[in-house]
């Protein structure tokens, strides 16, 4: 058996390798869901960060920090307003302080496929952003969502202005707001929201110049299911192989969340345990072709919490996923565990 490294080792190879972490040993906790603006949450998080650093985490995935319509913080307006439903800047500041001093890392949520604008544009459409910082036009929005700008590259999220990401004005405002978070803010990683929606090589760019320490991206992405009950497919290597590429297309430099162990796992537990092999006698998703590029986990705030799209329908803590993904450690197979912010009331 080798010799486990430590922290402040990994720590300094990660600053060497371009400060991304890529040992497959990271434990993240989501430490919100759908609901948590509406508690006081930069103060209600605070309280509970010697417990989270005692539970072994190694990051906190954090709700998007910024100004947004949504009360959840996923319609971002003003990038750089950090009072926000989840408290005020100060507040922030303070959580993101104790948690250093507890040697947790900060991941902040990156929302940049869509914006909301502020000012109506030549169309009608509020596809502008005049009196608030990066303040665009209507050449920063897709064609295919009311702006001016390019087709988008990839998906169109609806209701909303979707960014331009191959507009290098956008880019350059987009690196420095990610800079300013991390050496500003204090975030030191980030996960990507809804990467379907702007090509990958942008998410590479992004990484590449901010240099956040370890970096995930949520590529959800359906599962295969097959007639004519519409079961899934014990066969999920399309669905994985997607995921793969697009992390491959990011130079590896991020992570995915695996949604096709989520997705297996929800019907294994069902007293379909034969659904946890694949041919080769690997684990079936993600983390049986790339484990320490895989994020595992049970649910997050969209599938689990008040939305429950996709949710479990049989009970399955976040200690048994620990324990699955451990497990396979004994098979040369790392993994990286994402973790919802209700075991925060499980915490002693």
């Amino acid at each position: 058996m080798g010799q486990m490294v430590s922290d402040g080792v990994i720590q300094e190879q990660a600053a060497r390798n371009g400060g991304i972490i890529k040992n497959g040993r990271e434990i993240l906790l989501q430490a919100f869901n759908w609901e948590s603006h509406k508690h006081n949450w930069w103060s209600n998080l605070e309280g509970r960060v010697a417990d989270i650093a005692k539970s072994g985490f190694t990051s906190v995935w954090l709700p998007p920090p910024t100004q947004s319509l949504s009360p959840e913080g996923y319609l971002p307006q003003n990038l750089y307003s950090l009072d926000s439903c989840y408290g005020s800047l100060q507040q922030l500041n303070s959580l993101i302080q104790n948690m250093n001093d507890h040697n947790i890392r900060a991941m902040a949520d990156v929302v940049i496929n869509h914006r909301v604008g502020t000012t109506k544009g030549s169309n009608g459409m509020y596809n502008r952003y005049d009196g608030i910082p990066i303040s665009w036009d209507e050449h920063a929005v897709t064609s295919c969502s009311g702006g001016k700008g390019n087709k988008s590259t990839g998906d169109n999220f609806d209701g909303v202005p979707n960014i331009d990401h191959t507009q290098p004005f956008v880019r350059k405002d987009i690196i420095e707001w990610l800079i300013w978070l991390r050496e500003t803010i204090g975030f030191q990683d980030f996960r990507f929201d809804f990467t379907k929606g702007y090509a990958s090589k942008f998410v590479k760019e992004y990484i590449e110049e901010s240099k956040p320490l370890f970096a995930v991206g949520e590529y959800w992405d359906s599962c295969e299911y097959a007639p004519p009950d519409n079961r899934l497919s014990y066969n999920q290597d399309k669905h994985r192989q997607r995921i793969i590429n697009w992390i491959d297309s990011t130079g590896g430099l991020c992570a995915a969340f695996d949604f096709t162990t989520k997705g297996i796992l929800q019907e294994a537990v069902k007293g379909e345990l034969w659904r946890l092999r694949d041919p080769e006698e690997k684990p079936p998703g993600v983390m049986g072709w790339w484990p320490s590029r895989s994020v595992t986990f049970i649910e997050n705030h969209d599938t689990g919490s008040t939305q429950a799209i996709g949710h479990f329908h049989l009970t399955m803590s976040w200690r048994d996923m620990l324990i699955y993904s451990r497990t396979l450690e004994s098979l040369q197979c790392s993994t990286i565990i994402s973790l919802i912010g209700e075991i925060l009331s499980t915490m002693k």
